[in-house]
């Protein structure tokens, strides 16, 4: 195999290769991080310039009739050859109007010139704004966003040897920024893994990359090569203070972490699952166990975090009507045009602890989310659940109504929900953890209709959303949401519909498991050892079945 050959094949072979990513925090000193956060600044005001002026074009494009009617065409058409000649046509409209990849990325070199950052950081950033601008184009985004004031973006160059480059010095990796060097803080055993696993690359490169060209070519498998490709700085400000961790993208899939004792930390189990995610709470069911339990949910003081979070929010809006009241009106709502805001001591104090709070919730979220999917792959090893539907449940309803007595319904559906219970975020990490880990993740048909279906007598009812409890023909009672877990992980080939003789099968043992699940919510609910749960029907002065 001659070099071009060789670089071809590696090419390849990175293109093909897992990904992850090492979070570890610097020692950099009080100097250093000022200089990581003002230079953090300067990207975001230079990204903010860019955004302005791919916007305006942006915009230009979309006000034009040939346009939208190109694209509305290319859509509805299912020929190719047609859709070729449609596409070449868009292609050249955004060429004219300068919505391209080389109109951002030169465009963004004068403004990363101007406001004096590095060249690889501003060609990052480009890429970033042109991210956002493909989704407009050919996704379900509407507009681009500008960065707010305070809100610090990371700092990455997607090149080892440029912006941040890394090297090996007394066998430690180390990292240059600007005339400045940086090391990082290993604090548990999975970083000093992974640091080890990257260090044993660094010492023989060469070697390893042939080991799996090799491999790939001959049984198109990517081994783990722990090939550190690029470092990214990420500032942030935790009770008050800036810390900058460092974010190193890694080739191959992640070490396998232990606990002190030496034993694998998570476990990983066989078997098929099923669950049913809602706004706030899911529901699963396997061969072994059956739960119920709420999202996002790490300890006690959860629902006192989130209700304390709204407390400073609207302490925040009182103290700004307090100080600006010439920017509203007299029934309370803000007055259009340009606005001079004036905040007060009071205001910012506030503003600080809110910004804090929320960072304490969101970071709860995150590990809350991480153990109940290392739960669920415990359990098994292919997860069986319906599609994603959180973004579509958070937007507010369209059509104006009215109830019963003349009053007018309100439009908000469950937004607040989803934001503190993410649902979405769970099923996109559950997702993750089973592909990575060799299972399986697996979504039925969006007409599957779990909830409707009784497997007893074959038939589909409809029911209410107050309707909490499954009545069976035969006269069995179940708990909504389980059952329809139950059916979704009997679900048949096709996934549009459940296996009835497998439901069959297999339903002893579920209202064995399930009744044990409920008689143990209750009995934790009347105790107040948990939350209540209340999507399900569950209330402190039931009765158990």
């Amino acid at each position: 195999m001659n070099e071009k050959e060789y670089k071809k094949s590696l090419r390849q072979f990175h293109k093909h290769s897992d990904r992850h990513i090492l979070v570890v925090e610097t020692d950099m000193s009080f100097s250093d991080i000022q200089k990581v956060v003002a230079l953090s600044d300067k990207i975001r005001k230079a990204g903010n310039e860019l955004v302005g002026l791919m916007r305006k074009n942006y915009d230009q494009l979309i006000r034009t009739k040939r346009y939208r009617k190109v694209r509305k065409l290319y859509g509805a058409t299912e020929e190719k050859k047609k859709r070729k000649v449609l596409a070449r046509q868009l292609n050249e409209m955004q060429k004219q109007y300068h919505v391209t990849w080389d109109d951002c990325r030169t465009s963004m070199i004068p403004i990363g010139k101007k406001y004096g950052i590095d060249a690889i950081f501003a060609l990052t950033k480009a890429e970033d704004v042109w991210r956002g601008i493909e989704k407009c184009l050919y996704a379900n985004g509407k507009t681009l966003h500008f960065s707010k004031y305070g809100v610090l973006p990371c700092i990455r160059a997607k090149q080892r040897n440029r912006g941040i480059p890394i090297s090996v010095k007394e066998n430690q990796l180390q990292f240059k920024f600007g005339k400045s060097t940086l090391g990082i803080q290993l604090k548990d055993r999975f970083q000093s893994d992974e640091i080890h696993a990257v260090l044993d690359y660094l010492a023989e490169p060469e070697i390893i990359d042939k080991k799996a060209i090799q491999i790939f070519a001959e049984k198109a498998y990517c081994i783990n090569t722990y090939r550190p490709c690029y470092a990214t700085l990420v500032p942030k400000l935790i009770r008050g203070k800036y810390r900058v961790y460092l974010h190193l993208t890694i080739e191959g899939k992640a070490k396998p972490k232990y606990d002190r004792f030496g034993n694998p930390r998570h476990k990983f189990g066989k078997g098929i699952i099923g669950a049913d995610i809602g706004t706030q709470t899911v529901a699963y069911t396997s061969d072994t166990e059956v739960g119920l339990k709420n999202l996002s949910e790490r300890g006690n003081s959860i629902q006192k975090s989130e209700r304390l979070e709204r407390i400073y929010y609207c302490a925040m809006d009182r103290s700004r009507r307090a100080t600006n009241p010439q920017n509203y009106n007299k029934d309370g709502t803000i007055k259009k045009g340009r606005k001079i805001w004036k905040y007060s001591n009071h205001y910012k104090r506030l503003k600080a602890k809110h910004a804090e709070l929320c960072r304490i919730n969101e970071r709860n979220r995150q590990l809350a989310i991480n153990e109940d999917a290392n739960y669920l792959r415990s359990l098994g090893d292919v997860l069986i659940t319906e599609p994603k539907n959180a973004s579509k449940l958070m937007k507010r309803a369209k059509e104006t109504t009215k109830n019963n007595k003349g009053k007018f319904n309100k439009k908000k559906r469950f937004g607040k929900s989803i934001k503190n219970r993410c649902p979405g975020g769970f099923q996109t990490t559950i997702e993750k953890k089973f592909e990575v880990s060799g299972g399986r993740y697996i979504e039925v048909a969006s007409n599957y209709r779990a909830s409707q279906y009784d497997h007893t007598d074959d038939t589909f009812t409809k029911h209410n959303r107050s309707e909490r409890w499954h009545i069976l023909s035969n006269g069995d009672k179940n708990q909504r949401d389980l059952y329809s877990a139950f059916l979704i992980m009997n679900s048949d080939i096709s996934l549009k519909h459940c296996n009835r003789e497998k439901c069959n099968e297999t339903y002893s043992n579920f209202k064995v498991l399930q009744d044990k699940e409920i008689e143990r919510l209750y009995s934790d609910i009347r105790k107040g050892n948990c939350k209540n749960i209340s999507s399900f029907g569950f209330q402190r002065n039931a009765k158990a079945m």
